[in-house]
């Protein structure tokens, strides 16, 4: 062989050599390059993972958080429910017995077993004579001995005492929405 042609083998050799080197560095390279994008891709895959996590446990607390307000409301709700409740009770009981007082006022106005009467002015009484208005006992501690008093009708008694049994009722009634709105806007 001569020298050129082993010169030439030799360059080949050599070229040979280089590509396939280059082919093995360019191989590592990658290989490498792969690695380091794997440990940064698993490095983000854990920071996202506790990013999750920690999002997760905040929508916990925030949960449980408006869980718990909502219960505290709802107690609230109940106690205001069953205040009110309470307040209708005394209200129903109290209208009962104005009723059952105002039934047994009609009763002994109707069986004459209590009569109704007026205070009248003297000049009044002068002017329209004495026509059975009644002298009161003077009472204990009273200046006047036996204030004048005229008797009333039993159909004008019943009907005052049904004018008052409805102001009554109203008054009752009355009371119990302003409770009532004392309670809901407290």
């Amino acid at each position: 062989m001569s020298a050129w042609t082993t010169r030439l083998v030799a360059v080949v050799l050599l070229l040979a050599a280089s590509a396939g080197g280059a082919r093995v560095a360019w191989m590592w390279q990658a290989n490498a390059y792969k690695a380091q994008l794997a440990a940064q891709a698993d490095d983000f895959g854990k920071q996202l993972a506790e990013k999750d996590r920690a999002h997760g446990l905040e929508r916990e607390k925030a949960a449980a958080a408006a869980l718990d307000q909502l219960a505290e409301e709802q107690d609230a709700r109940r106690a205001l429910e069953s205040r009110l409740q309470a307040q209708a009770q005394t209200h129903w009981q109290e209208m009962e017995d104005a009723q059952q007082t105002q039934a047994r006022l009609r009763d002994r106005l109707a069986t004459a077993d209590l009569r109704l009467s007026v205070l009248v002015e003297a000049g009044a009484l002068a002017a329209s004579s004495s026509d059975g208005g009644l002298r009161e006992a003077a009472g204990p501690g009273g200046l006047v001995h036996g204030a004048i008093r005229a008797p009333l009708d039993r159909a004008h008694a019943q009907r005052i005492v049904a004018i008052t049994d409805e102001g009554d009722r109203g008054l009752i009634a009355l009371q119990a929405c302003q409770a009532y709105v004392r309670e809901v806007t407290q």
